[in-house]
């Protein structure tokens, strides 16, 4: 009987032994799909991916740095009431930003024009409006009811734009819609935010009247940039 028993507890071994190479390449090809998810669904590959796909639209080699996005954040005046809204919001360093500085979820709005960057958006920042479409339709959006309401439902003016949208790069003719929508649609005495890669000349916004209130150089950022602060 103990030799029975010793040949059961043998055998038990041996198919334990037996599926232990199989179990531990089943565990790695699970480390492996799941890093490769990871990689694909981060946001540096997202960027990159929709660089090539987009360059006109993306108008940049790298994302914007975390540096760069916390002084645009900076500029927000948290006590001013109404809605944030970004302009290009692409893999959400900016609206990370945002919210690190306090900018509510529920009154910040993500306009993204990409697909993929806007669904990638949603899925990050759940509670915040993202709307996938062309900044240029910000004030039919506004008109139509399609922006956040209050808390008593009322419609909520724009006191902030930041945009990373790149601006210098686009058509003239998209970019005057987009300067002349995002300048309609903010509130008097709003402030817009904008950051570019060229370090000298006017602002792009000024041409609808907004007026330069400060500037500054980020070198901390690849390639450097430079915020402009505007006013209405």
């Amino acid at each position: 009987m103990p030799d029975m028993l010793q040949r059961k507890h043998l055998s038990a071994a041996a198919s334990r032994a037996a599926r232990m190479p199989r179990a531990a390449r089943a565990n790695v090809v699970r480390m492996w799909r799941a890093a490769r998810y990871a990689v694909v669904q981060s946001p540096r590959s997202l960027f990159w991916r929709e660089l090539a796909a987009n360059p006109g639209q993306i108008g940049a080699i790298c994302a914007s740095s975390p540096r760069l996005a916390a002084r645009m954040a900076a500029w927000v005046d948290l006590s001013a009431p109404g809605l944030v809204v970004e302009l290009g919001g692409g893999t959400g360093v900016i609206t990370a930003a945002l919210l690190a500085c306090g900018v509510p979820r529920e009154r910040l709005v993500v306009v993204e024009y990409s697909p993929t960057l806007a669904a990638h958006l949603m899925r990050r920042f759940p509670g915040v409006r993202v709307i996938e479409g062309d900044a240029a339709r910000l004030t039919q959006w506004q008109s139509e009811g399609y922006l956040p309401p209050d808390a008593s439902g009322q419609a909520q003016p724009i006191h902030t734009i930041v945009s990373g949208l790149p601006l210098l790069s686009m058509p003239h003719p998209v970019r005057a819609r987009i300067i002349q929508a995002g300048a309609a649609a903010l509130a008097e005495g709003g402030r817009l935010i904008q950051f570019t890669y060229t370090l000298r000349g006017r602002s792009p916004w000024q041409m609808a009247d907004l007026v330069l209130h400060h500037s500054e150089r980020v070198l901390a950022n690849l390639p450097p940039a430079r915020i402009d602060v505007l006013e209405r």
